[in-house]
């Protein structure tokens, strides 16, 4: 069988059609969603063995703004689903095969994609270097602010990174309760739109797995957040697609209201099925022993600062494993099809001083600094890509 095969095979039978149907899209969106296939590349490449809690899918497309719970705006690496301790140097060949994939799929010239891809590994190499000289509470305490971000970018594209914060500002619970529900008899519900959103009485599967799963969820809050998530009321749970890689797993969305909800007082979460990372075949299983508590883990350690009703649970009935979040919780992020070159190429830089700051964060620093070197020689031998694969990066 081949990977995605596999893949497929625990993944809900209805929906793996539109999952490829996603994936045939463009080279970009297959990439997206076959982070299984790549990690089985990556695994015959050879690495410095030094390790870091990764990101296990460091696709450029995996990086945006979200709100911190002070409800600052700060940018970082936002999905977890294949985080695991492994070689750093797999999370960056990952995101420059995307930056590569991304301006191919755009009819970029061969040897502008290289620049922009062996600047973006440049800019991990120096922002590593940096976080190496300094002490380790600093290092955990940095973050990419939005004010950060905006003089990141020159000024002629700064209208642009605004545009994108202010739509991110946009995508709150008040907005998805307009978005996604509906009064129906005097009860709001979730509006049913087969296949990409179903009510949870319109499939098959049992509400007491469901609700049985998010009573477990709150079992992994802290004694304060469980005092909060009970000030509301879970009122429907509706089935949901989304992105690429993702379709076909088990993800619900939960509506519940809270104590002034007759002026509005909503609260989503979205509960989305864990897996083995697509990495454990070759850096081994979890030791954590829960898939679920995996991504919340890997997202708490690589992340400045995660959703506070970030969690976990376990499907009593059937044994899936689950994490928790907010869903529309002030999220957004730049579409890369629709840049230039030039300001994509910011942005690859941006995501590649993410991924830096995420893995000194969880490494050390100090030796993956003494390896990349203070030329550009790794950077080059990294962005040397034929045949959409990344060769063998350069001897220490």
């Amino acid at each position: 069988m081949t990977a995605l095969e596999i893949s497929a095979a625990t993944r809900l039978p209805e929906l793996v059609p539109y999952r490829y149907g996603r994936m045939a899209a463009s080279p970009f969106a297959f990439l997206r969603g076959s982070a299984d296939v790549m990690a089985s590349d990556l695994a015959s490449t050879p690495t410095s063995d030094l390790r870091v809690q990764t990101c296990g899918d460091a696709h450029v497309g995996n990086f945006g703004e979200f709100a911190t719970p002070e409800r600052n705006i700060v940018f970082d690496v936002n999905d977890f689903d294949e985080t695991i301790p492994g070689p750093w140097e797999w999370d960056l060949k990952r995101l420059a095969t995307s930056v590569e994939v991304a301006q191919r799929t755009n009819e970029v010239p061969p040897e502008r994609r290289r620049r922009v891809v062996a600047d973006a590994l440049g800019v991990y190499r120096k922002r590593m270097a940096g976080y190496a000289s300094m002490r380790a509470l600093d290092v955990w305490y940095s973050r990419i602010d939005i004010g950060d971000v905006i003089e990141f970018f020159p000024k002629c594209y700064r209208p642009l990174v605004e545009r994108d914060v202010a739509r991110a500002r946009r995508r709150t619970h008040l907005r998805a309760l307009s978005r996604l529900t509906e009064v129906t008899g005097g009860h709001r519900r979730f509006v049913s739109n087969p296949p990409l959103l179903v009510r949870l009485e319109e499939t098959e599967h049992d509400m007491d797995e469901v609700l049985g799963l998010i009573e477990g969820y709150r079992a992994s809050l802290t004694e304060d957040l469980r005092e909060l998530l009970d000030r509301f009321r879970l009122i429907d749970v509706a089935r949901k697609v989304v992105g690429v890689g993702s379709v076909g797993t088990r993800y619900w969305i939960g509506l519940l209201e809270g104590p002034h909800h007759r002026s509005g007082d909503p609260l989503f979460l979205q509960v989305k099925e864990a897996s083995a990372s697509v990495l454990a075949p070759f850096v081994g299983d979890s030791p954590l022993g829960h898939d679920g508590l995996r991504v919340v883990t890997g997202q708490r350690l690589t992340q400045a600062t995660s959703d506070i009703f970030l969690g976990w649970s376990q499907g009593p009935r059937t044994g899936r494993q689950y994490y928790v979040r907010q869903l529309w919780d002030v999220k957004g992020a730049g579409d890369p099809m629709a840049m230039d070159v030039s300001n994509f190429a910011h942005y690859a830089k941006l995501s590649a001083w993410a991924l830096a700051r995420g893995h000194a964060r969880t490494g050390d620093p100090v030796a993956i600094t003494g390896y990349l070197g203070t030329t550009d020689r790794f950077d080059q031998a990294v962005a040397a890509i034929r045949e959409g694969r990344v060769v063998a990066h350069a001897e220490p």
